[in-house]
């Protein structure tokens, strides 16, 4: 149907809507604009008669077809007044969407057509002349250019025309405000470089209207001309880019003649490629003609062109490549733009580009400036809501109040987009509530668009737009066509401004209309909403989509990023406001929103206790805002990690704000540290009355003068803050005055950080000025700014005055000042202000000194007075450091000169100033007015000259006396390592000054005359050239510089001829002690010895025997030392060297090393070291000797009776120690991996058989075999053997070890052997000097064969002296065992064999009876442990002689538990006189029970009886009770640590009765219950043999200790007992302690883990016998003060053997101990918090214990010192075996005393050091050079020599 056929058909209907509309032109005009926005609307296009105009229009909206069509009728229905009679009939005609019906269509239509151009838009540039003719080219050049004008500028004009028809036809809706356009605050980041100094004025700072040209710089020259601008959602990038256009069309850009203007979102519809041509000619008005002209002239002046792409965060692109291989080649359109902002096209042009924040495309070039574009201050914001309201001045001042009272409105309104939203709130709201209420419907962003949306109805077409906002979401989608909206819904958003509409060209000649919603964030608003309502998503689905994004993520076009403010939305759609509103949106009842809003809180709970990066941390705080929930935002707040940094991430006053509301929740304090994140200028405001944050931090070059005036209007009113840096800005004068008006409000200020600021000398010292109004500032950074060297002398002198400054440190990069702590006043405490108003500052040591380091600061010597006096008026100075100026020789000279009266306290640098040789003598000579100068230290090589000062004497002997006191006693026992050296003696160190000889007398003179002489200890010469003539100078010139205690001569291209030198100063200079030189590495050391005037109070003196016997010299204690390493030594030259050494008093050690030493020069060494009678010591380290170095040296002995030890290893490493001749004791010989052959041993035990005593043999480690063991035996007669004989590692098998057993008997003073050929491969003979009565050999993995036994039992039948034989792991299964045994015969005597073997612990009792049952003799002691795999035999002989019936019935393979079995009786036979039956660690079944039950009860002669940790049934201890109940003769009865139950021990407890011979009772470890305890007491009533009782562990308590005590004393013979661990206090305690009293016999009382406390122990102590032994009180509870009396009452106890006070709080309370016990062999103080203090009585009193064998100190206090005063005694301690120091503080140079103290004590066995502050690496380089220093974990020590093995408890009888 036709238009004119609706005339005829419907004249009435038709006219009636053309004379509705043409009252509504204006209105008409703007629904053609929405639904035709490609048509031309100007006046030239107008037609002069209304009606034919609306009928023109009308046409036009008919072309588009029915659904626009629709719309448009839906349109006129809802926002027009049409009649009813005239309503029905349109909406009934074409309102309809089912209406398939004609459109109006009118033949005649108006419709604008695009007339072809002649060519298309692949264009070619003309064709050039080949005419080659200057002049006509110029012609032609002139006539192109002018053809180029004459098509161009009508299509300039056209193009101008046109967007300003474009601006000027948009029309608002009825009611609503004119356009308008508020300025933006554009922050420029980043430029292209150089600006001049107008542009770099504005850098950093905020871009006005006027100032919107300086977004395209003029600098940028004719390169890439690229500019982007960046902003969050909604701050106005879309605004901008049309405002520009508005503005260009409007004339004021004058630098363009085009501008272009592309959409992102649009550009994303087209689907193929295009050339540039055709995107600029296709998306805008076309040329008229010649459009190939027209390009060609825009390329010509394209730097008159602007290109601006709007939305760069919505684009669809692949990375393009970075050349194009065709520039005019079809493209897509993103590579267009890539190849626009490289220059590739359009080569010159400008680039603008929108964006929202976030990773940009990589064709953006690296010097595109980037601006930032934020939202409203407060002026922008009030200047928007005036121009919302204008003309309607009440609502205007309504809004503008509540605007400004409500801070959460206000925030909201710094976003632009939702400040247009909020006044359209207002002015819907405003006319309705009472004033002030309106801000209160407005909390939240999303209750903003709430409001927005509520009004609207009807709500089926608010939810349809939902659910096609979530769609385009979900699909990537924010641009939709008429065919994907339908067109009720369409009119519907049209109507009340959801939808914008717009033209997208699709093509070279198509377009269509392209809808979107008005703002993106609205999409995402309606799409949550539409998430809350719909039934089709449940809760669960609904959490899916609170996911928080990061705003980093590369833009792709598999990915727009739409969703990322849906979570904020729909966080906020959860908050209880949104209730109601959303219940009636509803279709499933409001219980299914209360779930949907319930799931959303706790996903975001949930989220709250994550570790987030700062971008999803910043949207978390504003989806919790959104929420309104207070416990949720209280969470969040708790969370928060502390420092909570931002990096990088652009932050608006609206992101600032929302973390400011989460901090209103939070107790503790924060630190915020924003680093290099754009920051809006106003954003600081956000923070004000934030109490929470203590350490506020912002370092961005973005931040300038706007932002500091903005933090200066927040600063006093965060009264928490205590930290502020404000660094790397561009701040200026302007800004830093708001800043210092803020601070001098901020008093509770403790740390400001200014760095980096670009500051002047003005600035910097205003800053200074402000101090007084900080009284708590203790810090001030103002490094990295600029000051002169006039302004930092003004600045030293305003520090001068200000007290409160300890330390002032400038520099080229530097520039801090330190302040004294802050000291409140009463009244400041209490919350009032200082009466005085002044602060207080705790006042340091020293009082009022401050440190001044001045490093860089170009200072020269005109600047040296100045500062002098500046620092003269001042406090004491700390330090002054004035390294790498220009001060020369004279202002060094100067300052040197000044030292003394500037009061320095520490140290004076004066480093890197250009100080000169000549220099050097001149700070020598002003040296003498400097009292106190303890170190000078000048290098002219490493350009250092630090002179360091001496500390007050009363101060340095409270602050350093531990560490001084250290350092003399280490030095007394080490003189080899270098200790610190007291502040109060003089140090100069000249080092790489390039001395030489001839500078020497100057020098000298210089030294002299600076220092006197009592001063200077230490001098430095090290790293010059004197060489050898200037040794000799020296050496005669030292003694004019006085007794010095050090002087370094190394690196200074010295010879063997100084080393003569220096040993003759060694020798008649008395000051010189030590002499360490190494001629290779050039080291030339001589010290003196500071012990004499350094010795600590009470430390004995010269004269201390301990340490006189240490060093095996009388007196004085400390020998001296000459060191010489790394020097080859010849004959000669050691000829020379010993005799300067001749005329050096003793003691003397010497120490050589060298790479090689023949024989000769050995021989000569050892002639020459016999001779000194003063040397001590001579070692020889790290040199090669020849492999007649062991004989040369065993010869020794012979010629030097003095030598008491010689031991050499790996041929590289000898030492020699000598003796005084008064000194008794036998000598040590070692020879350890010397390569020692079988052919050796002949010729060395000759020469050791001319010694008297050879108390230790080490032949460890060689090359000896079975051959030289066996030519050993035959010379070992000869050889006076008193120690031990050590063969380990000599390549020994089983054959020397049978060979042992054969021979041991011959050997008369031989009592030990240990044998092991395992891994260990230890082999290892015990002498003693008396013939012992029995001989003890022990075999360890020998790995015996059958055909080995018979030799074996041969061999022991041969030797009547063994009485003891130990076969550990030696392959000896039952059988052989039993061959063993029976093979056995003797004359006469007792013989142990003790066999460990797997196989024991799974052959059970009756096995190792019958195994036993086999020996040829009788049997008197058997022991068992099965978990130890033990067997043990004691066979007595001689043997009674046997029948032929007995030995069949012995050998008869019967069951031997059978009590029936004729093998029985055997048994009983053999075991006919056993005495002793030891059973440990065996499970005893029934059966085994029953047989030992029997065998019992057969034992007539059976004394002891031992069943201990041991497992017995029920059944089985009656059988066991029931046999011990026949053995009344028993004398020891032990039955400890077994498992029994309180039933059981009552059985046990039963068996004691008329045990009246029983001497020894065990029953530790057993539950004794009352009943048991009773019943024991009344059976110890008749044990007067008694003499030993342990109950330990069995917790009788106090009441069971009290009936205990109560028998005691009838006990008569009792000499030991045990009650340890048996929960004993104070009140048993002191019963018990009145029991023993009576007991005058006791011998041994261990009484430990016991409370029994001070009082208890004074009151035991004053009982003690004379005859005790053995007292054990470990843990109980001791203290100081109670262990004295017992100290003091052990005096009185000579006899004692064993002490232990472990753990107990002894501390100093050892004094007593200094008395000494003859005959103590162990000492236990196992934790008791024992310091070196408390080690030095303890150390005294080891030397009056000389059997000690064992000391236990470990877990203690003890360092370096105490384990000098234990190295002191070790030499005396001849029987001590081992020493414990494990858990110490302990470090290497303790280590190396104990291992020098251990080098003369033989016996000693291990020295345990675990867990000491020791490196792992020296801990293996000492003990390789100590083995018996033991660093691991679990120890590891070779097994001690012993007597015939036997019980200790044996022994104890």
């Amino acid at each position: 149907m036709d238009l004119l056929n609706l005339q005829l058909g419907t004249s009435n209907l038709f006219s009636s809507v053309v004379t509705l509309l043409g009252k509504h032109a204006e209105w008409l005009n703007a629904k053609v604009k929405f639904f035709v926005p490609h048509v031309d609307l100007g006046p030239r296009n107008e037609s002069p008669d209304p009606a034919q105009h609306v009928v023109r229009q009308l046409s036009r909206l008919s072309a588009q077809g029915l659904d626009t069509w629709q719309a448009f009728v839906h349109c006129v229905c809802m926002e027009l007044d049409v009649p009813l009679e005239l309503e029905v009939p349109l909406l009934s005609t074409w309102g309809h969407e089912d209406n398939q019906g004609g459109i109006p269509h009118h033949h005649g239509s108006l419709e604008e057509s695009c007339p072809e151009s002649q060519c298309r838009h692949g264009l070619k540039r003309p064709h050039q002349s080949c005419e080659s003719s200057p002049r006509r080219k110029k012609q032609y050049k002139e006539q192109q250019l002018g053809e180029h004008q004459e098509f161009a500028r009508p299509y300039l004009q056209l193009l101008r025309t046109s967007t300003q028809q474009h601006y000027d036809n948009e029309h608002p809706r009825p009611g609503q405000p004119l356009s308008f356009h508020v300025a933006p605050i554009l922050q420029q980041s980043r430029v292209p470089a150089p600006l001049d100094t107008q542009e770099q004025a504005i850098m950093g700072d905020l871009v006005a209207e006027d100032g919107i040209r300086d977004l395209f710089h003029t600098s940028s020259g004719k390169g890439r001309r690229v500019t982007v601008v960046l902003g969050k959602a909604g701050m106005g990038k879309t605004t901008l880019a049309h405002w520009l256009c508005r503005k260009w069309a409007g004339g004021q850009l004058e630098r363009f003649e085009a501008l272009f203007l592309f959409e992102f979102r649009q550009l994303n519809q087209i689907s193929g490629p295009l050339t540039l041509p055709q995107l600029l000619f296709d998306q805008g008005p076309r040329p008229e003609s010649r459009a190939d002209i027209v390009f060609q002239y825009l390329q010509e002046h394209a730097s008159r062109v602007l290109l601006i792409f709007d939305g760069l965060d919505e684009a669809l692109w692949t990375c393009p490549p970075r050349k194009m291989e065709d520039p005019d080649a079809p493209l897509p359109a993103f590579t267009l733009f890539s190849g626009l902002c490289n220059g590739t096209l359009l080569p010159g042009c400008w680039v603008m580009a929108t964006s929202r924040p976030g990773k940009l495309p990589e064709c953006l070039p690296v010097e595109a400036a980037r601006v930032h574009m934020w939202g409203f201050d407060r002026p922008r914001v009030e200047e928007y809501v005036g121009r919302f309201f204008r003309g309607q001045p009440l609502l205007q001042a309504a809004a503008m109040e509540e605007v400004r009272a409500d801070g959460r409105l206000w925030s909201m309104c710094a976003v632009p987009a939702l400040c247009q939203v909020a006044c359209k709130c207002l002015h819907h709201l405003l006319p309705d509530v009472p004033p002030g209420q309106a801000a209160t419907l407005l909390p939240t962003i999303t209750q903003l668009f709430v409001q927005r949306v509520r009004p609207l109805s009807p709500h089926k077409f608010l939810l349809g737009l939902s659910e096609v906002a979530l769609q385009g979401l979900q699909a990537g989608k924010v641009v939709f066509l008429a065919g994907d909206i339908s067109p009720s819904m369409l009119a519907f958003g049209a109507t009340h401004s959801l939808l914008t509409s717009f033209s997208v060209r699709t093509g070279p000649r198509g377009h269509q209309t392209g809808y979107a919603f008005a703002h993106l964030s609205l999409q995402e608003f309606l799409a949550a909403l539409q998430l809350m309502v719909s039934p089709q998503v449940d809760k669960d689905s609904l959490s899916g989509y609170i996911t928080l994004h990061s705003h980093w993520t590369l833009r792709t076009n598999a990915s727009l990023g739409l969703l990322d403010h849906l979570p904020t939305f729909l966080a906020g759609l959860a908050s209880s406001a949104c209730r109601p509103f959303l219940g009636s949106l509803a279709q499933q009842g409001g219980e299914a929103v209360a779930a949907k809003q319930t799931a959303v809180v706790q996903t975001l709970m949930k989220l709250t206790t994550r570790r987030l990066r700062a971008p999803k941390f910043m949207q978390l705080c504003h989806c919790v805002g959104e929420t309104q929930e207070p416990e949720l935002a209280r969470l969040a707040a708790q969370n928060l990690p502390c420092p909570l940094a931002f990096h990088n991430l652009p932050l608006t006053y609206t992101d600032l704000a929302a973390l400011a509301n989460i901090l209103s929740y939070r107790d503790a304090p924060i630190h915020l540290d924003f680093e290099g994140c754009p920051l809006e200028p106003h954003c600081p405001e956000a923070l004000v009355g934030c109490e929470q944050v203590e350490h506020l931090s912002f370092q961005s070059r973005k931040c300038g003068d706007s932002f500091a005036e903005a933090l200066s209007r927040s600063l006093p009113k965060m009264k928490g803050l205590r930290k502020l840096g404000f660094t790397g800005s561009r701040i200026t004068p302007k800004g830093l005055g708001h800043l210092l008006e803020a601070l001098a409000l901020c008093p509770q200020l403790e740390e400001l950080s200014l760095q980096n600021n670009h500051l002047k000398d003005r600035e910097v010292l205003d800053v200074v000025r402000l101090l007084p109004g900080l009284p708590r500032l203790q810090r001030l950074d103002l490094s990295r700014n600029i000051i002169s060297e006039s302004s930092l002398l003004s600045l030293i002198k305003v520090v001068v005055m200000c007290p409160a400054i300890r330390m002032l440190q400038a520099g080229p990069e530097a520039l801090i000042l330190l302040f004294s702590p802050f000291l409140e006043t009463p009244a400041e405490l209490h919350g009032a202000p200082d009466p005085r108003g002044n602060a207080s500052r705790k006042e340091e040591a020293p009082s009022g000194s401050w440190t001044l380091r001045l490093p860089q600061c170009q200072l020269q010597v005109h600047h040296v007075e100045t500062l002098s006096t500046l620092l003269r008026g001042g406090p004491c100075l700390e330090e002054v450091d004035l390294s790498g100026n220009q001060l020369e020789d004279e202002g060094c000279r100067l300052m040197a000169e000044a030292a003394s009266q500037l009061h320095i306290i520490r140290k004076l640098d004066l480093s890197d100033n250009g100080l000169s040789l000549h220099g050097v003598h001149s700070v020598l000579g002003v040296l003498h007015t400097c009292w106190t100068l303890s170190d000078l230290h000048i290098s002219l090589l490493h350009k250092r000259t630090v002179l360091t000062f001496a500390r007050d004497p009363e101060e340095k002997e409270e602050e350093e006396a531990g560490s001084q006191q250290r350092a003399a006693f280490l030095d007394t026992f080490i003189p080899h390592i270098p200790s610190e050296l007291p502040q109060s003696s003089r140090r100069i160190r000249l080092t790489h000054c390039g001395f030489q000889a001839k500078h020497l007398v100057q020098l000298c003179k210089a030294l002299a005359g600076s220092c006197h002489l009592s001063c200077l200890y230490h001098l430095d010469l090290s790293d010059n050239a004197l060489g050898d003539e200037g040794a000799g100078i020296l050496a005669q010139l030292l003694p004019c510089l006085g007794t010095l205690q050090s002087l370094n001569l190394s690196r200074n291209g010295l010879s063997l001829d100084a080393v003569f030198t220096l040993a003759r100063a060694f020798s008649t200079l008395e000051w010189v002690f030590h002499v360490d030189i190494s001629v290779k590495s050039q080291r030339f050391l001589l010290r003196g010895d500071r012990r004499p005037r350094d010795a600590l109070p009470g430390e004995p003196g010269p004269e201390c025997p301990a340490r006189a016997q240490f060093l095996g010299l009388r007196q004085p204690c400390s020998p001296r030392t000459f060191r010489l390493r790394e020097c080859q030594l010849e004959p000669s030259s050691l000829t020379c060297l010993f005799s300067i050494l001749e005329k050096c008093s003793g003691p003397l050690e010497v120490e050589l090393s060298s790479e090689l030493l023949s024989d000769p020069s050995l021989e000569t060494l050892l002639d020459c070291s016999i001779r000194l009678p003063q040397l001590s010591l001579l070692q020889l380290s790290h040199t090669e000797l020849a492999p007649r170095s062991p004989l040369l040296l065993a010869n020794v002995f012979r010629l030097c009776p003095r030598v008491q030890k010689v031991e050499l290893r790996s041929l590289r490493h000898m030492s020699l120690h000598f003796k005084f001749l008064e000194e008794e004791g036998g000598v040590n010989c070692g020879f350890l991996s010397c390569g020692l052959l079988p052919e050796h041993v002949e010729p060395l035990c000759s020469l050791l058989s001319k010694c008297e005593d050879v108390s230790q043999l080490i032949l460890s480690g060689n090359l000896l075999g079975d051959e030289g063991f066996k030519r050993l035996l035959e010379c070992l007669p000869r050889v006076p053997i008193s120690g031990v004989l050590d063969l380990s590692h000599n390549n020994l098998s089983l054959e020397s070890a049978l060979l042992l057993v054969e021979t041991l008997p011959s050997c008369l003073h031989a009592r030990e052997a240990l044998v092991n050929l395992g891994s260990e491969h230890s082999f290892r003979i015990y002498f003693s000097r008396q013939e012992g009565a029995g001989k003890v050999l022990r075999l360890t993995g020998c790995s015996l064969q059958p055909e080995h036994v018979p030799r074996l039992a041969g061999g022991l039948s041969q030797a009547p002296q063994l009485a003891e034989l130990t076969l550990t792991r030696c392959g000896l299964d039952p059988k052989q065992l039993t061959v063993l045994l029976s093979l056995v015969r003797r004359p006469a005597g007792l013989l142990c064999l003790q066999v460990e073997e797997p196989w024991i612990r799974r052959a059970g009792l009756s096995t190792l009876l019958r195994a036993s049952a086999q020996a040829s003799d009788n049997v008197t002691k058997v022991s068992i442990s099965e978990t130890q795999q033990q067997l043990c035999v004691q066979l007595e002989f001689p043997c009674r002689a046997d029948t032929p019936d007995a030995v069949a019935l012995r050998l008869a393979p019967c069951d031997f538990g059978n009590p029936s079995s004729p093998l029985v009786r055997v048994p009983m036979e053999t075991y006919a006189r056993l005495q002793q039956l030891s059973l440990s660690q065996v499970n005893l079944s029934d059966v085994n029970s029953l047989l030992l039950q029997n065998f019992l009860l057969s034992l007539s002669e059976l004394k002891t009886f031992r069943l201990t940790s041991s497992y017995v049934s029920i059944k089985g201890l009656t059988h066991l009770a029931s046999g011990l109940s026949h053995c009344r003769d028993l004398e020891e009865l032990d039955l400890s640590n077994n498992p029994f139950g309180e039933e059981a021990g009552q059985e046990l407890v039963k068996t004691l009765a008329g045990k009246c011979r029983l001497k020894r009772l065990d029953l530790s470890n057993l539950p004794l219950g009352s009943w048991s305890l009773d019943t024991l007491i009344k059976g110890l009533r008749h044990m007067v043999l008694l003499k030993s009782l342990t109950l330990s562990h069995n917790r009788i308590g106090e009441a069971g200790t009290q009936h205990l005590a109560a028998v005691l004393p009838e006990l008569p013979q009792l000499r030991a007992i045990d009650l340890s661990a048996n929960g004993i206090g104070p009140v048993g305690g002191r019963q018990l302690a009145e029991s023993l009293s009576l007991c005058r016999n006791l011998e041994e009382l261990r009484l430990g883990n016991n409370a029994l406390e001070d009082p208890t122990v004074c009151m035991l102590a004053r009982g003690l016998p004379q005859h005790l032994r053995v007292l054990c009180l470990s843990s109980s509870c001791l203290s100081p003060e109670g262990v004295l009396p017992l100290g003091q009452a052990l005096g009185g106890c000579p006899h004692m053997e064993e002490i232990s006070l472990a753990e107990n709080t002894l501390g100093q309370g050892l004094a007593w101990f200094s008395k000494g016990f003859p005959l103590l062999r162990q000492i236990d103080l196992i934790s008791c918090e024992i310091d070196n203090q408390a080690a030095k009585p303890l150390a005294a009193g080891f030397l009056l214990c000389p059997a000690l064998e064992e000391i236990l100190l470990s877990w203690n206090l003890l360092g370096d010192q105490a384990a000098a005063e234990l190295a002191c005694v070790l030499p005396s301690l001849g029987r001590l075996k081992r020493v414990d120091l494990e858990r110490n503080q302990i470090t290497a140079c303790g280590a190396r005393l104990l291992a020098k103290g251990l080098a003369r004590v033989p016996g000693t066995q291990v020295i345990r050091l675990w867990s000491n502050p020791i490196p792992p690496t020296m801990a293996q380089h000492l003990q390789s050079q100590e083995p018996r220093l033991d660093f691991a974990f679990f120890e590891d020590r070779p097994r001690a020599p012993s007597q015939p093995l036997q019980d200790p408890r044996d022994a104890a009888k």
